[in-house]
């Protein structure tokens, strides 16, 4: 789940098993109080929720490659170091070469709100049966919410 500070709220159950496979990526590991739990509809009381902890990202080592990245923009970046220029749409995402230290989860620059993870979390996530995300591989990320990119086949 993402916050409004670019953080993610992640149950401790997953914070330890993230760090018993020696992934990297999430940094903080702060707790969190949960004030209130509410049941869904006249179900039963539910039980105490799982204990909470804030992570945020890792951030400014992995960039995107803008020449091989297939971004529609209205105009470029202004910022060479964020790359960020607000997209209009989304065919398709490349890293720049040399740019990834290899945290298995991180935010590119480029495009911060695009989570990326590697191939190891990708891995973890199967064995552990995370099915609340989706993986698309990079190359074939699409983001199109004014419908600018031709038909995909």
């Amino acid at each position: 789940m993402d916050s409004p500070g670019g953080g993610l709220i992640i149950t401790e159950r997953f914070a330890e098993d993230f760090k018993a496979e020696g992934l990297t990526g999430l940094n903080g590991f702060h707790p969190v109080e949960v004030k209130r739990v509410r049941r869904k509809g006249r179900g039963p009381k539910p039980g105490p929720p799982p204990r909470y902890l804030y992570v945020t990202l890792a951030y400014g080592h992995a960039a995107l490659d803008m020449e091989r990245s297939r971004i529609l923009r209205k105009k470029p970046p202004e910022c060479t170091w964020c790359r960020y220029a607000g997209p209009d749409a989304i065919d398709g995402l490349a890293l720049e070469e040399g740019t990834w230290n290899g945290e298995d989860v991180f935010r590119p620059r480029g495009m911060w709100g695009v989570v990326i993870v590697s191939e190891r979390f990708r891995r973890f996530a199967e064995r552990h049966a995370m099915s609340h995300m989706a993986m698309v591989p990079m190359e074939k990320y699409v983001w199109d919410p004014l419908g600018l990119l031709p038909p995909q086949p």
